[in-house]
């Protein structure tokens, strides 16, 4: 494509540009719910802990909604700490949000520290070339090839510097990109599809559509299913407009299914208020 700005070039592709207007259309009706108003803090914290279960499900920890409310101890098994990875990088998101248009390499990082939760040698940096990336406690149904090293270094440089540099992309196709991306480079030797959801968030926040952080789309994916997450992903990887266009599109229902959650809470607490 013959442009300045790639990001913006495929927000205009077929199928991408309706995405776009459906979620910033369902984002905006939600911001409009008289609940909304009044006790949106109470929406958010809902938004973090549905969002947080949804990425943790399709991280192969698929634990009802009410037994993750109800643990305190996720040091656990490995799903239980797969939980806990993904709430401690939901709490962590809303934190970067100023630095992340600085320095977006910094903030990824940061959520792979703060989701290994380790001391390793490894934690919060880009896998070298002789580490290999831990499948277990990455993303179990992603079977797309591990880049080398030398390719993930290549391609988060230039994502960081697109990011810095600004762009008139939409929303949505900024963190559909970014979560496409960095799950197809694997940069980390784990726990990879947490920091790329948490990535997601940490755009759509950011960028001014879900300022309150209230449309979890990681439990839109989560809903969507592992099955349908890989098949758009490989969209993705292939590099095709029609890929590219599918996954933006299919990150754009997982936006839209996430305000249905919040929509669904919030009506539950004005039946409650009534």
């Amino acid at each position: 494509m013959s442009t300045t700005d790639p990001l913006a070039a495929l927000g205009a592709l077929p199928g991408a540009a309706d995405s776009v207007d459906s979620v910033r259309k369902a984002v905006d009706r939600v911001y409009g719910h008289r609940i909304m108003r009044r006790r949106s803090n109470e929406i958010t914290s809902e938004a973090a802990l549905r969002g947080a279960r949804g990425s943790a499900a399709l991280s192969g920890a698929d634990w009802a909604l009410e037994e993750v409310r109800r643990r305190s101890d996720f040091s656990g098994d490995g799903e239980a700490r797969t939980l806990g990875a993904a709430l401690r990088l939901t709490a962590e998101a809303g934190q970067l949000l100023s630095i992340w248009r600085q320095s977006p390499l910094r903030v990824l990082a940061r959520l792979h520290l703060v989701a290994a939760a380790e001391a390793d040698a490894s934690a919060g940096r880009p896998r070298l070339a002789d580490e290999p990336v831990d499948e277990p406690v990455d993303e179990p149904l992603v079977e797309l090839p591990v880049p080398d090293a030398d390719e993930v270094a290549g391609r988060l440089e230039g994502l960081s510097e697109l990011i810095i540099a600004g762009s008139e992309a939409p929303a949505l196709v900024t963190a559909a990109v970014v979560h496409g991306e960095l799950l197809s480079l694997r940069p980390f030797g784990s726990h990879n599809g947490l920091v790329a959801r948490a990535a997601e968030r940490i755009v759509l926040v950011g960028s001014g559509l879900d300022p309150k952080s209230v449309c979890p789309a990681e439990a839109g994916h989560a809903e969507l299913g592992r099955a349908a997450y890989v098949a758009a992903l490989d969209g993705y990887a292939s590099g095709t407009p029609e890929g590219m266009a599918a996954w933006i599109a299919h990150c754009g229902r997982a936006v839209e299914l996430g305000v249905r959650e919040s929509t669904a809470v919030c009506e539950a607490l004005q039946r409650g208020a009534a």
